[in-house]
């Protein structure tokens, strides 16, 4: 890696030739591949000349961000052709797993492709047409992937709906990819859709792949009948199609949370996918199954890219196996999953982790006196152990790793994991530090949906806490107009850069620059070493009545580590002449609805024990209710007062609120309604 300062006052670091170097790409043709060419003459041919390095139609085609040489310079395929290049490589290999009942399903990459080749030819018998959606509403199976590939082979666009989603946030995506074909789980979500059916011109046909149907309709399957259609059908359709599909053409829709207005369709290409896919596995090392195969466990929403690129794209491309967990994983079922599987990877969101941590405390906390103290003294040597990152690990490490870090890997299902990853989401330092007291490093990746999932990942050999990791090779990043403190907007460049936005020719335009390079929003710096560290966003900017620009992210994140009772804590201060903070304390979930209840997590009620309080609940707490919580978080805040380094910076004010934030409770994310009349909170 080198770093380059621009006297465009930009930072980039880059590990191969920058923009303006790659003159080949920006004012030529696709590079194209002779072993590729040769295969599929047409494959990298264009319809138009000179396709641009971004589209808002989803017929578009766009340039590929080759390079001349590395990672960045890999052939460009199709889902097609990487699939297939999986099956004569690992056609034997187990693919996909599941639990019916007791009993453990699975198919191996032959099987798993020929099932796709079915359902693709399916599609096309129920009148998908090119460049329309099939969206996939439900939870991970081997069905969902079956469908996502086969709408892909079929020249559709694979879209994943979340589940969560109301009737009215179901129609939009549908109308805004003109879905022929929706796929569902279950009764409950076909529910959704066939409230809002009628608003859906380009509808021709629903399938149901989990339960009996309650009722039959027209144009209403069963996974079973549906299968049927295509069985029987020629190949030659199915395979015209297929021959004509180019790596610069979309295939996959994936649709943003809409924080800031309605959902954007984020289109990625053939390229998008197979590259990325091809350069974080090569990255982190992952083994291919003629050698040792890797195992992944799927139970985060497939409508996320993360999901998406773990389980689906870079799993196929080592030939590994994913197992797909139970629909209540996250209420509890996980851990279950896991000890079965015995992962050999495992990608969690923050939340993920957090949870595992506070069921582990409270399981800790139960424990005899001998035991915790030994856990104890086995946290502080695994977490200096892990951060002194010694060439030769002493005996004392070795003995806590008998006596306590196997016991605790075993026990989470992660004896033979390897690699344990977090993303989606920022993830505290004290979570991090949790698991690295028990030799359970937690590497940081960060990325997302416009640049098909990770831009950096942190590996063994390339581990800083709090940062997201360093570059995948092949990529580039600016650091666009730093401050002294080289905090600047992250920019992306490379081959996992999406297309544009689906219809959103002027969203497009506010995401990529002139020059290609994809604006984040997100504020950050880099060190000496390459390690990317993200500092805010900056849209969440606080600009006092005095002028100063104040990142509200940092100061929230050293109060929730100053005060580990707080579960949110937000800073208000735009346009005021002193900072306040708005806070939340850790209490329990609902596990149905993911709404927050009064009643205080076993790590929160532990707290307060701890500082002399006999609080069970957020009401007895909120609004300053109990001096003792109280006086401990002003405590806290004091602390973070300390290390302000403006007087701006400081939290004059500060209140508890009644009950967390929650998705339900409109204080995060966007909710949708057909005026988009609800702004977001």
């Amino acid at each position: 890696l080198y770093k380059l300062k621009s006297k465009q006052s930009s930072q980039i670091i880059h590990t191969f030739p920058s923009p303006s170097q790659l003159a080949l790409v920006k004012n030529e043709t696709l590079l194209s591949s002779p072993s590729v060419s040769a295969q599929r003459p047409d494959s990298l041919s264009l319809a138009v000349a000179k396709p641009d390095l971004w589209t808002s139609s989803g017929d578009g085609e766009v340039k590929l961000r080759m390079g001349e040489s590395g990672f960045a310079s890999e052939p460009p395929l199709t889902v097609d052709q990487m699939f297939k290049t999986a099956v004569e490589r690992f056609g034997s290999y187990t693919a996909l797993g599941w639990k019916e009942g007791e009993q453990t399903k699975t198919i191996n990459y032959q099987e798993y492709y020929q099932a796709c080749r079915t359902a693709a030819k399916s599609f096309l018998k129920l009148g998908l047409e090119r460049y329309h959606g099939v969206g996939i509403l439900g939870f991970n199976s081997a069905e969902w992937f079956i469908s996502d590939i086969a709408a892909i082979l079929a020249g559709g666009f694979a879209v994943g709906i979340y589940t969560t989603n109301s009737p009215d946030a179901c129609q939009y995506v549908a109308e805004n990819c003109k879905a022929n074909i929706i796929v569902v789980e279950n009764h409950k979500q076909l529910q959704k859709i066939l409230q809002v059916q009628d608003k859906l011109p380009h509808l021709k046909a629903i399938i149901q792949y989990k339960d009996a149907l309650k009722e039959k309709r027209p144009n209403l399957y069963t996974w079973t009948e549906f299968m049927e259609l295509g069985r029987d059908e020629p190949d030659t359709k199915l395979d015209d199609i297929i021959t004509i599909q180019k790596p610069n053409q979309c295939c996959t829709l994936i649709y943003t949370s809409g924080t800031t207005g309605q959902p954007k369709g984020v289109m990625l290409s053939h390229d998008n996918l197979t590259w990325t896919a091809f350069a974080v596995g090569r990255y982190v090392r992952l083994a291919e199954a003629t050698k040792s195969q890797e195992i992944v466990v799927s139970y985060l929403p497939l409508s996320h890219i993360a999901a998406q690129m773990v389980d689906i794209w870079v799993t196929m491309k080592v030939g590994g196996a994913t197992y797909f967990a139970q629909p209540d994983a996250l209420k509890g079922s996980l851990v279950n999953t896991m000890r079965e599987v015995r992962p050999t990877a495992f990608m969690g969101v923050p939340r993920v982790w957090e949870k595992m941590q506070e069921k582990m405390k409270s399981v800790g906390a139960k424990s005899s006196t001998v035991r915790r103290k030994v856990a104890v003294w086995a946290k502080g040597v695994g977490l200096q152990t892990n951060l002194s990152k010694m060439n030769q690990t002493p005996m004392n490490y070795r003995l806590a790793k008998k006596l306590v870090f196997k016991k605790v890997r075993k026990a989470l299902g992660l004896d033979r994991c390897t690699k344990c990853y977090t993303g989606a989401a920022p993830i505290t330092k004290d979570t991090l530090e949790f698991f690295l007291s028990l030799d359970i490093p937690v590497y940081e990746l960060y990325g997302m949906s416009e640049s098909t999932g990770p831009h950096t990942i942190s590996l063994p050999d390339a581990f800083r806490l709090t940062s997201v990791g360093k570059l995948i090779p092949g990529c580039e990043t600016k650091i666009n107009n730093p401050d002294e403190e080289g905090n600047g907007e992250i920019c992306f460049w490379g081959r996992h850069v999406f297309m544009g936005y689906l219809n959103q020719a002027d969203k497009t335009e506010d995401a990529l620059d002139t020059e290609g390079w994809l604006h984040s929003g997100d504020l950050g710096k880099q060190d000496d070493n390459g390690f990317l560290f993200i500092t805010g966003r900056i849209k969440e900017l606080i600009i006092t009545a005095g002028g100063e620009n104040i990142p509200p992210v940092p100061i929230e994140d050293a109060v929730k580590e100053a005060v580990p009772l707080v579960s949110n804590a937000m800073l208000i201060g735009d346009k005021r002449k002193f900072l306040a903070m708005l806070l939340t304390i850790k209490c329990q979930v609902n596990g149905d609805t993911g709404a927050p209840e009064d009643e205080l997590m076993p790590e929160a009620v532990e707290l307060c024990r701890k500082l002399g309080s006999n609080a069970m609940r957020v009401s007895e707490i909120a609004g300053g209710r109990d001096p003792v919580i109280h006086a401990a978080i002003q405590e806290g805040i004091n602390r973070v007062n300390e290390k302000a380094t403006s007087n701006a910076q400081r939290i004059q004010k500060w209140t508890i609120l009644n009950q967390d934030f929650s998705i339900p409770g409109g204080e995060l994310g966007f909710i949708y309604t057909p005026d988009n009349s609800m702004p977001p909170k």
